[in-house]
Order: structure tokens, then C-alpha cells, then sequence
């Protein structure tokens, strides 16, 4: 019982100690060579710090049993903390490593240290011990092994995974940093280049032509960033000492032999291939050329890729002398090859070309090529160096992490988007190595095994919810670190080019010009005349822009249009500038800086309604503040207004003024993605009746002060089409009907005209001349359209419904809505159009034949002529008017039957046609998404052209403004196209069959 007891105890421990299988821990502590141990807590809780407990376990007793010595092993973990950390947390996280230790147990003896210091042998100590093992002289200048037969091969595997051992033991308890360990792969690459090339020489037969040859190593290698398990990339530069094409065969077996030592397969496995792709001409290409020929090349051949890629280039192992000749010849090469024609353009279409060819199964998980992963920070980083290195020599590092700090340092880049960069890349970086030690296999797929995600976690420091912490990190920088990727590598920040005075040495106007370029600016030199206009003095003004503006240069270019962004920006800033307020929140309120650049460049419109209320910056602090207001909000605060007026012409430009400022709130909260289209037309359409309201009071109150009396009768204004169904856009007319009811006693003739004239004078001061949007309202749906009566009476109203509505007047009622005046009136109103618009026993089949002749004239002779209908949003096929009368037609048939479907909005009735089983659901899908898009679209044309517009541009310039305002990435306008014309094809479609049938 006792014995039960204790195993029980044993087996919670073990478990609250984070092992998944307790049971059988228990077991092979009690049965193996840790018996006498198995209780003991220098043990228990040392494996219980490793990432994976059941892991190490495992591992150690495989070690104690191949071990000839398993009590020395065993007294020295008790007696070394230092030894028993790192040797578990190896066996914790490298089952590869712990095959390795179980072949050769005494290595378990490199994690030891007699001194207790923890440092690392650096390049040349490697050099030095992985020659040594394959019996070649350090000291010699050019090393030759013992031999070249398996007994090197496998002596030099050994060697290598005993010193990849010490490393990785050192990374994994924190003995190493970031770019200790990374360095110290790339040193330990050389050191295993450098002990190949020697096997290779060894193999030589001895009549072979003497030759210089230099590895030079690419990519990570080269930057001194490298992972644990990965191709090595590498190009060979050979000279001749006599013959040179005999050179160059000895020189070409060298290498080839060498690559052979790296990656070929012996009973000690391999190391990692090596891999010469990146020399001139990839694989087509000779593997080994002189110097001369690399120049050759370069100068003349080489793509653009391939500067990028010789960014990396470093010498590792050979010739040391000829390897940094080539770095010196290929480095002038490098840093002017951004003056290459379409060269930003070109690394951009190389990344793009990436991400598309990732496996749709792994893209989600890809740590190295995906959206957000490693090749992210380092194409951003790359960019910007090829592009600035040309004048700064401190950016051409090849590391990626010294390059970014050099970045940040020189005000290339943001130090807050530097130091969010760094820490994602570290953490990725990070978790790459942990998958790689697991097998030693070259992977970078994070995989979906809760095992070992729970591993990962545990062993980058996640221990209350090892999976789902890690997973959350992992997300959270995959996400920012895509969102930098976008700023900076597709509009690349650039030098603080807002520090720009004249004659300054280090940034010529020159140089500058070429940066903005960079950035994509069209007119460079007017966008310096703003820098140098905004900068230029020893004001505080002055001194905050020069913070300022080279941030927000690289924001105005991620948008569509820096160019007026910028010149906007100085106008707003110029209007506010003695503002103590505005340019203290722009610099320390980060988000408000960054959303008015964005909005400014976006398009013509926002700027436009900036320049006329600057003080709406206040606005974009806050999200919340960017959130519509309510139709009552705005209507007290536009009666109120009108109210303090001393003319009706002043009361207008007020709530003018007032629907100005909160168009600029709605636009910006839509370029920011905050609002959907419903949302956007709400607001719209909430604004524009208080606007009216606020009108017809002033109206009202004009004849009233100048008559002396009360106006004579109530009136009502009736809401029409978009403005009926909560569905206005930036560019929209008020559509309205205007209804009175005379009072008690009163002339209807006297009535009648004071109706009309207050109706008319509304139309007018909405229309007046002013820096306002101007707001015109357009009564053309009213009974007789033109030729009828501006205003009629109620029962004028219901005799003309009565005796002769048209089917296309019962449609037009369908968004008949009560805005403004006279509540009682628009409701006796409504009452009276209610059986026109949802007729009792819905329409004939002649009615229906009448509506589809209608929609058909329509289609045929108000498109405009030479108008594409596959752009045209509003009359073009499966655009607004293809899903809007097909709804309507709906509506007219069912609305008697179904009471829900007597809504003035579109996709609510649309909605409610497909709960009802009018229609069916994938079909209302459809008609939706084409609705949505359409209207989108129509938005996004008035935000970038500052005019409103039915067809999608077919100047590309503003097409392109288009799609960035509707989120599309830069480069993507064709897909603008694609959708568009793919979703309303769908949607005609759906109308042929439902609305045509």
C-alpha cells in the first residue's frame, strides 16, 4: 500500500512537473539506469525546466545506457548544474541530438565547462578543430585531410554535430544570444566548408594544376545569420597559378568534391547540402569561374535578383586573400544597382512571385515564405539597403539585424518599426531553429502536432498555456511584421528627407529627388518645394515637421496619390500651423499623423474637405470619434445652428458646414476600414436629412419674417430612391417629394404657394456658391416628374394615386421615406401611398410586362453612349439597377403578402426575399455582393477624383486609385477589374433568370 502510494505521488509529480505520459516516466525512472535517482530533486525538476520532459528523459537514459560510463555521467549531473541544464535542454528539444549522443556518448562531455564560463569558440578555433578531425594541418595554407575516404567523411560529420551540440546547448538555456548562436552557425558552415575543401584535396590525384579557389558564402551564410538545418549557399571563385583552363578543371573538382563531402550520405548521415545555385548563370552556368569572368558578368548580365543576393556575399572558406578581392570587385556593382531601370519594381515582383508559388496547404504555417514570415523583414530590409546604401555606407552589413539597426539609426526607418522588426525576426527566427532541432531536418513549416506546438512553447518560454501562448505570439508578430513588410518594402521609408536644408552634404536635392522617386512621388521636385516650405527655419513649427514629415512621407506614398497627399499636408498644416494643438498631436499622437497622411493621399475628396474644416484633424485620434453620428445628434446640432442665425443664408452655410465636416468623418472612417457600405450610406443619408431639416426651418422662418405670420400650412419633405433607402453616396443628389396640408381656414391657394416658395428657397440655399459641397436636392420623382406641381397637397396626392399612378410611380414609392417637417403629415402621407406602393393583391402579368419593358428602354438608351456596361456601376450589367429592380419587382408582387419586405432598403429586402423563399439564398448572395461592390466602387470613385462617376476610370492612374481605396494591394488593379466583372456577371445572371423570366 505504501509502495502504491509513493508511485502515485511519484506519477502527480511528474505530471504537475509537465510530463504528458507520467505513467511511463515512472517506469523507466524505476526500471533504468536512473532507478537509484528516480526520486531524487536535482532530477525531477531539472527535466521538468526542459521544454519536453518525456523527450529528455528518453534521450538521457539512451545516453546512460550507451554510456560505458553511466555513474560518472550520472555524479557529474548531480554535481553540475551548469552541465545538467544544458544537456537536458537539449535532450528536451533535439530527438536528432539525442540519436547523436546515444552513437557517441562521450560527447556528452563538450556541454561541460571546467571554468564555468559559458563562451563560444569563435570562426578560427572551429577552423582549427574541424581540420584537425579530418587529419589536416590549421596552419597550412591549404589544409590537406588525411585522406579522402569515408573515415574523413564520417570524422568530419562527428565533429560537426559535436560542435553543433555545444551550440545549440548554449542557445537553448539562454548562455547564447540571437546573434551569437546565428554567427556561430555561419562560423561553424565555414569551419565544415573549410574541412571539405580539405577532403577534396586529399583527393586530388597529383599531377592536378595548383589553383587559388575561394568559397564565398551567400545568403545567411554570408550575413552570419544562419539557422540550423539549411541548404548552404555558396559560390566558388577560382585563379589560375599557371594554366588556366587546367585551373579551372582542378579548381571545378575541388568544389564539386567538396559539396559531395558536405551532402552525401555515410553511417553518420549528412551534414547539409551545399548548394551553388546563385553563381552566375544558376545551374546552367559553369560551377567555378575566375574573378574576371564574375566581373564580366555582373556588368553585363547579371539580374537584378542577383545583386540582391551578392548583398550576402562574404568569403568562409579557401582562398582568403582571392575571396576578398571578390567582395571588393562585386561590392561597387552592388551599391549602384538600384539606379537599375524598374529595380524597385523588379524585388518587389521577385517577393510577390514567392508568396504565390508557396503551397496553399502550407501558407497558412510558413514561417520563411509566407505573408509575414522571415523573408518579409529580410526583402524589406534588402530594398532598402540596395536603395540607400549607395550614399551610406553604414547600411552594408549582410546581416539582416545590424543592417535593420543601421536602418533605424540613419532615420531610414522608424526606431519604433525597427524595434517591432527586430523582435518579430527574433522570434521567428527562433522558433525555426526549434522545429529544425527537433529532427535536424531542414523545415520551416511550423507544424499542427499539439506535441510539438506544446514543445515549441515550452521551449521559447510558454508554460501556462504552452500552445495557445505561443500560437498568439506567433500571429501577432506574423501581423505586424506583414504590415511593416507593406509600408516599407512596397513604399520604402526613406532617409529624413524632411531634414533637407540647402547645400547639405550628406543629402543632396539630387539624392533626395531619387528617394522620393523611390517612394513613388511623380513630381519630386514639387514635393521637395513642400519638404523644404515645411522644414526650412529654426521655429518649434519647423522643428516638429522635421520629425514628422519622413515618417509621414513613406505614409502619403503607401496611398494612392502621395504626391497631392503631401501638398494637402502642407496646406492643412500652413492653416493650422499657429494652432498650439495641431502639429503636438500629430507628433505624439502616432495613429493621427498616420491616418491623415493615408486619408490625404487617398484621393481628391478627403483632401478637398480637409482644406475646408483642417480643424476635423482632431477627429482621427480616436476611433470613436470617427464613428457616425446619429440622425438626432446631428439634427440638434443643425437646428440649433439655424436657430442662432441672423439669415437664412447663414443658417444654411452652418449645417453646409456641419455636413462637411461630417463627410470628412465619414470618408476617413472609410478609407480606414473602419465603416461597411451599409454603415456609410446610413451616414450619409443621416446627415443629409438633418441637412434638410435644417434648410426647410430657414425657409420657413425667411417667409414667415417676411410675411409677418405663420406660414399658412405643414409641410412635409418625403425622402426618395437612395435617400428613401438609407443609401446615399458621397456623390449623391437628394431625391424628395415635398407634401403640405393648408391649416384649419386657410387659402389653399395661399397655402399652395407659400409651400412652393418655401420649397424653392430650400433648393436654393442648398445649392448656393460656397466652399461647401453643394447639396442638390432634385424633386424630378414627384407625381407628372417636371411638368407636375413642385408641391402638392395631400388629397392632391391621393387623387393623383388614385386615378393615375403609373406601375413605375408604385416603384418609385417603394423608397418613399418621411425626412423632414411635419411629422403628422408624412405620416398620413406614407398611409396614403402605402396600397400604391405594396399593392393588395401585387401586380398583373401586364404590370410585370410593363416594369421589364421599362428596365429594358432603360438598359437600352440611358447607358451613355461608348460606356462599357461591364464598368458602368449603376446602369452596366449586374450593376445597382440590375439588383435594385429585380428587388423592387419582388417587393411589388409580395409586399402585401410578406410584411417584412416593405423596407425602403435594398439588402434588407433582399434579405427578407430569401427568408421568405422568394428567392433563392445563393441567388441573394449574389445579387448582394454585386450591390455592395457597385456601391463601393461608386464611393471609391468620388474619394479618389473628388467628382462623382458611374464607370470604373479607364485612366489606369486613377483605376489604380481605386483599388488601393477599396483595399487591393499596389500592383493589383487588373484584379479591380477581374472582380468586378466576374461578380456582376454572376449577378446578371441571377437577373435574367429572376427578373426577366
Amino acid at each position: 500500500m505504501g509502495h502504491d502510494a509513493r508511485a502515485s505521488s511519484l506519477a502527480s509529480r511528474l505530471a504537475r512537473l509537465g510530463f504528458t505520459e507520467p505513467a511511463r516516466a515512472e517506469r523507466l525512472l524505476a526500471t533504468g539506469p536512473l532507478a537509484d535517482q528516480a526520486g531524487e530533486a536535482w532530477l525531477l525538476d531539472a527535466l521538468g525546466a526542459v521544454a519536453d520532459p518525456d523527450l529528455a528523459l528518453t534521450g538521457l537514459i539512451r545516453l546512460l545506457e550507451a554510456d560505458p560510463e553511466p555513474d560518472r555521467l550520472v555524479a557529474a549531473l548531480a554535481a553540475d548544474a551548469s552541465l545538467r541544464e544544458r544537456l537536458l535542454a537539449v535532450l528536451g528539444v533535439s530527438a536528432a541530438l539525442g540519436d547523436h549522443l546515444a552513437r557517441h556518448p562521450e560527447d556528452w562531455r563538450v556541454l561541460g565547462d571546467g571554468d564555468g564560463g559559458t563562451g563560444l569558440p569563435d570562426a578560427a578555433e572551429l577552423r582549427a578543430e574541424l581540420l584537425r578531425a579530418v587529419g589536416a594541418d590549421p596552419d597550412q595554407a591549404q589544409p590537406r585531410a588525411a585522406d579522402a575516404g569515408p573515415g574523413a567523411l564520417d570524422a568530419l560529420r562527428r565533429a560537426y554535430r559535436r560542435a553543433l551540440l555545444a551550440l545549440a546547448a548554449r542557445d537553448l538555456t539562454g548562455q547564447a544570444t540571437f546573434a551569437e548562436v546565428t554567427g556561430g552557425l555561419a562560423d561553424l558552415a565555414g569551419a565544415t566548408l573549410e574541412a571539405a575543401l580539405a577532403i577534396a584535396r586529399a583527393g586530388l590525384p597529383d599531377d592536378a594544376e595548383p589553383c587559388r579557389l575561394a568559397v564565398i558564402g551567400m545568403g545567411k551564410t554570408g550575413g552570419r545569420e544562419l539557422n540550423y538545418v539549411s541548404d548552404v549557399d555558396v559560390i566558388f571563385v577560382a585563379e589560375p597559378l599557371q594554366d588556366e583552363a587546367g585551373a579551372l578543371r582542378t579548381a571545378t573538382a575541388l568544389a564539386a568534391a567538396l559539396m559531395r563531402a558536405c551532402s552525401e550520405t555515410t553511417g553518420e548521415g549528412a551534414i547539409w547540402p551545399v548548394d551553388a545555385a546563385l553563381r552566375p548563370e544558376g545551374k546552367a552556368g559553369p560551377l567555378v569561374r575566375t574573378l574576371e569572368s564574375h566581373r564580366a558578368y555582373y556588368e553585363r548580365w547579371a539580374k537584378t535578383w542577383e545583386f540582391q543576393a551578392l548583398l550576402k556575399a562574404r568569403p568562409v572558406a579557401g582562398d582568403r586573400e582571392l575571396g576578398e578581392r571578390y567582395v571588393a570587385t562585386v561590392a561597387p556593382l552592388v551599391w549602384s544597382a538600384a539606379q537599375r531601370e524598374n529595380f524597385v519594381a523588379d524585388v518587389q515582383a521577385m517577393r510577390r512571385r514567392v508568396e504565390e508559388h508557396i503551397p496553399a496547404k502550407q501558407a497558412d504555417r510558413q514561417l520563411k515564405l509566407g505573408p509575414g514570415g522571415l523573408r518579409d523583414v529580410e526583402f524589406s530590409v534588402q530594398l532598402l539597403q540596395l536603395v540607400h546604401g549607395r550614399a551610406d555606407p553604414t547600411l552594408r552589413s549582410p546581416n539582416t539585424l545590424t543592417a535593420l539597426a543601421e536602418l533605424a539609426r540613419g532615420g531610414y526607418v522608424g526606431r519604433a518599426d525597427a524595434a517591432e522588426l527586430d523582435e518579430a525576426y527574433r522570434f521567428l527566427r527562433s522558433v525555426e531553429h526549434r522545429i529544425q532541432l527537433y529532427r535536424l531536418r531542414r523545415t520551416h513549416t511550423v507544424p499542427d502536432r499539439e506535441q510539438d506546438l506544446r514543445r515549441i512553447g515550452r521551449s521559447l518560454g510558454f508554460r501556462t498555456d504552452p500552445v495557445g501562448e505561443f500560437e498568439t505570439a506567433w500571429r501577432r508578430h506574423a501581423r505586424e511584421v506583414r504590415r511593416l513588410h507593406e509600408k516599407l518594402f512596397y513604399r520604402p521609408l526613406l532617409v529624413a528627407v524632411a531634414r533637407l536644408e540647402p547645400g547639405e552634404a550628406r543629402l543632396t536635392p539630387e539624392a533626395a529627388r531619387a528617394r522620393l522617386e523611390a517612394l513613388g512621388y511623380a513630381d519630386s521636385a514639387g514635393a521637395l518645394r513642400h519638404i523644404e516650405a515645411l522644414t526650412t527655419g529654426v521655429s518649434r513649427r519647423a522643428a516638429i515637421q522635421r520629425t514628422l514629415l519622413p515618417v509621414m512621407l513613406g505614409w502619403f506614398a503607401d496611398a494612392h496619390d502621395p504626391d497631392g497627399g503631401l501638398l494637402a499636408f502642407r496646406k492643412v498644416s500652413e492653416a493650422l500651423g499657429s494652432t498650439p494643438w495641431y502639429l503636438r498631436v500629430l507628433r505624439d499622437e502616432g495613429a493621427t499623423a498616420e491616418r491623415m497622411a493615408r486619408i490625404l493621399a487617398c484621393g481628391k475628396l478627403p483632401a478637398d474637405l480637409l482644406l475646408r474644416a483642417p480643424e476635423a484633424v482632431a477627429m482621427l485620434a480616436d476611433d470613436e470619434e470617427l464613428r457616425p453620428r446619429s440622425r438626432s445628434a446631428l439634427l440638434t446640432e443643425v437646428q440649433a445652428a439655424v436657430r442662432r442665425a441672423t439669415s437664412p443664408e447663414q443658417a444654411v452655410a452652418t449645417a453646409r458646414a456641419i455636413r462637411r465636416r461630417e463627410l470628412f468623418r465619414l470618408v476617413a472612417a472609410d478609407a480606414l476600414g473602419l465603416l461597411d457600405i451599409e454603415a456609410v450610406g446610413q451616414g450619409i443619408t443621416d446627415v443629409t436629412a438633418a441637412v434638410v431639416a435644417g434648410a426647410l426651418d430657414a425657409a420657413t422662418a425667411a417667409w414667415e419674417a417676411e410675411h409677418g405670420r405663420a406660414l399658412p400650412t405643414r409641410i412635409a419633405v418625403i425622402a426618395m430612391g437612395r435617400f428613401g433607402g438609407h443609401e446615399l453616396q458621397y456623390g449623391s443628389d437628394a431625391d424628395v417629394m415635398f407634401v403640405h396640408e393648408p391649416l384649419p381656414g386657410a387659402s389653399e391657394h395661399e397655402a399652395s404657394q407659400a409651400a412652393h416658395t418655401v420649397a424653392n428657397e430650400l433648393r436654393r440655399l442648398l445649392q448656393l456658391p460656397a466652399t461647401d459641397p453643394p447639396l442638390k436636392v432634385d424633386a424630378d420623382l414627384r407625381p407628372e416628374g417636371r411638368q407636375g406641381p413642385l408641391v402638392r397637397t395631400l388629397a392632391s396626392y391621393e387623387a393623383y394615386y388614385r386615378r393615375w399612378a403609373h406601375v413605375w410611380e408604385s416603384q418609385a414609392l417603394l423608397r418613399a421615406e418621411f425626412v423632414a417637417g411635419d411629422p403628422r403629415v408624412g405620416e398620413r402621407f406614407t398611409r396614403i401611398i402605402a396600397p400604391v406602393r405594396w399593392p393588395e393583391h401585387g401586380l398583373t402579368e401586364a404590370e410585370v410586362r410593363e416594369i421589364r419593358r421599362i428596365k429594358a428602354r432603360v438598359e437600352a438608351e440611358r447607358l451613355p453612349r461608348g460606356a462599357d456596361p461591364t464598368r458602368h456601376t449603376k446602369l452596366g450589367r449586374g450593376g445597382l439597377a440590375d439588383v435594385e429592380w429585380t428587388v423592387q419587382l419582388i417587393q411589388l408582387r409580395h409586399a402585401a403578402a410578406v410584411p417584412e419586405l416593405r423596407t425602403t432598403r435594398t439588402l434588407a429586402a433582399l434579405r427578407v426575399a430569401v427568408a421568405a423563399g422568394l428567392l433563392d439564398p445563393a441567388d441573394g448572395d449574389t445579387l448582394a455582393e454585386a450591390w455592395r461592390l457597385a456601391s463601393r466602387v461608386r464611393n471609391a470613385i468620388m474619394v479618389v477624383r473628388g467628382r462623382a462617376g458611374d464607370s470604373l476610370p479607364t485612366d489606369l492612374r486613377e483605376c489604380a486609385g481605386v483599388a488601393r481605396f477599396l483595399g487591393y494591394p499596389p500592383g493589383r488593379t487588373g484584379d479591380l477589374l477581374e472582380d468586378y466583372r466576374r461578380v456582376t456577371r454572376r449577378a446578371r445572371s441571377v437577373v435574367e433568370r429572376v427578373f426577366y423570366a
